[in-house]
């Protein structure tokens, strides 16, 4: 099946930027990043930047953009059955050189999950010297380490946003 990922979220004032790998299945059937409920991308965002928790979309994207933060996916297109990282093929990333250069206030790239690290590190080239940090995948598919344990990891979003504000 050929995937699609979404137009990034952000805003003018981004300073971090979050990558997934490719949206999965849940996801392009609701036009949503991070749609599978299973999925705790947004309970992670929503307790980290002590927000109550909402199920509307509009709510979601509006915190990112109020904490400065970005959105996106490394991979623009690929060929993937299922919404595994493991099951894609025939990749394309995104256009992180017009992005970044549009978006120079980012200073973080955080990669949600190993997979979306290892094709950054792949295809994207940088000009200048990020700080890269790759945390544990907020999917159901990694149930490696606790919830509890996945989010004190995320919760260095919360620390780098304190710094920003701190500058």
């Amino acid at each position: 099946m050929k995937s699609f990922s979404f137009d990034p979220i952000t805003s003018n004032n981004a300073n971090i930027l979050i990558l997934g790998t490719m949206p999965g299945t849940k996801s392009l059937e609701l036009n949503q990043y991070y749609g599978h409920k299973q999925n705790n991308f947004w309970k992670f965002m929503f307790t980290i930047l002590k927000e109550d928790f909402s199920d509307d979309y509009q709510i979601r994207k509006a915190l990112l953009q109020k904490n400065n933060i970005a959105l996106w996916d490394v991979l623009q297109f690929c060929d993937r059955v299922g919404s595994l990282d493991s099951a894609i093929k025939n990749e394309i990333a995104n256009d992180f050189e017009s992005f970044l250069e549009t978006h120079s206030n980012i200073k973080t790239i955080i990669f949600n999950g190993q997979k979306a690290a290892v094709f950054f590190k792949k295809y994207v080239h940088l000009n200048k010297t990020y700080n890269l940090i790759t945390l544990p995948s907020s999917s159901p598919a990694n149930a490696s380490k606790s919830y509890n344990s996945k989010l004190e990891e995320w919760r260095i979003i919360e620390n780098t946003i304190i710094q920003k504000r701190d500058v």
